[in-house]
């Protein structure tokens, strides 16, 4: 059995005060589900302060991103081992928010969710090496946009995707990795993937890591479903086979909705 994990993706909200106070309202919660793995992503400056809020409970810590280099003239970024070196032990790589790749807003969409910061497929694979070589557990995100599941494309982007951030890891690694699912269309839209399709994406994602590294680190890698997920659609998306967890955006800024879907996934 693949242990669940629910990782929340906080973004950019909450302040150093609004991160301890949110964790200690959170953690006597979820106390009772010591066979769900749950984690909570806050920003850069709020990490410290989140580590220690966390102290004495089985809550992790992860963070939005890295950047792959370990020191030097990069402004702005943030290297695995300053991330290890404040607690973290997870961090999200490829968020659709992150990358660089859709170019222009799509017309289904404000224009805000599109606005990225230029990860390529390259940059992903190089954060994920880097997070792995630095003992970090990496949540690579992976999903199409609106244009690309109505052109029929989405099974293609997520493989490709996938393939591309699996490019020269070594097989040991790939059991410890976490994938997630994110549809870009159902991430801060309201909209969600159904049930049966997310998990039929989940299992493209599966099938891809099983060709490239056989069954056994297909069988151990773990996949999330993230996009909307909220306490009302938390119990059929992670009863589904291949969705072991969730990345849950804005329903992780209140603890109770964040602890509801913790405990909607299944004992």
């Amino acid at each position: 059995m693949r242990r669940p994990i629910i990782a929340g993706n906080w973004k950019m909200n909450k302040t150093c005060s609004e991160a301890v106070a949110i964790i200690q309202e959170l953690k006597p919660l979820v106390a009772g589900r010591t066979d769900v793995e749950t984690l909570v992503c806050p920003p850069y400056t709020a990490l410290t302060v989140a580590a220690e809020a966390l102290g004495g409970s089985q809550i992790g810590l992860g963070a939005q991103d890295v950047f792959w280099k370990e020191k030097g003239a990069y402004t702005g970024q943030i290297a695995p081992s300053m991330l290890l070196d404040v607690g973290a032990k997870y961090v999200i790589v490829g968020h659709s928010e992150s990358r660089g790749r859709f170019g222009v807003p799509e017309p289904d969409f404000d224009g805000a969710i599109l606005l990225h910061f230029g990860d390529t497929d390259e940059s992903v694979n190089r954060k994920l090496k880097a997070s792995l070589a630095a003992g970090l557990v990496p949540i690579c995100c992976v999903g199409e946009t609106i244009g690309e599941r109505k052109a029929g494309e989405t099974d293609d982007v997520v493989r490709m995707q996938t393939e591309n951030a699996l490019a020269g890891v070594d097989a040991g690694a790939v059991p410890g990795l976490i994938f997630a699912y994110e549809p870009v269309w159902a991430i801060g839209t309201g909209e969600v993937c159904e049930s049966d399709e997310a998990d039929r994406v989940c299992g493209v994602i599966r099938s891809t890591v099983k060709k490239l590294y056989g069954d056994s680190a297909a069988e151990a890698v773990r996949i999330q479903y993230g996009g909307s997920v909220k306490p009302d659609n938390a119990v059929e998306l992670l009863g589904k086979p291949n969705i072991d967890g969730a990345l849950v955006g804005g329903a992780s800024l209140k603890a109770a909705d964040f602890a509801a879907i913790v405990n909607a996934s299944p004992r």
